[in-house]
């Protein structure tokens, strides 16, 4: 789950608010930070998430966590 606030219990990950940066991310790298597999439902929650950032470099923005 996306955790804007960093404050939510167990392991996390960060990502900053680009797109490109959570398309890296959602190829392995981030299941691999997390020990864990994502499942479908779970791809496709983040997927939705990525939708909504820029994707383009213009804006650096703070990251969010992924616990």
């Amino acid at each position: 789950m996306v955790d804007p606030t960093g404050k939510l219990a167990g392991r996390g990950a960060y990502l900053h608010n680009r797109r490109d940066c959570w398309e890296r991310a959602l190829k392995g790298p981030l299941a691999h930070a997390l020990k864990l597999e994502l499942s479908a439902a779970e791809r496709e929650r983040l997927e939705g998430f990525m939708t909504s950032l820029p994707q383009d470099e213009e804006r650096g923005g703070d990251p969010h966590v992924i616990d």
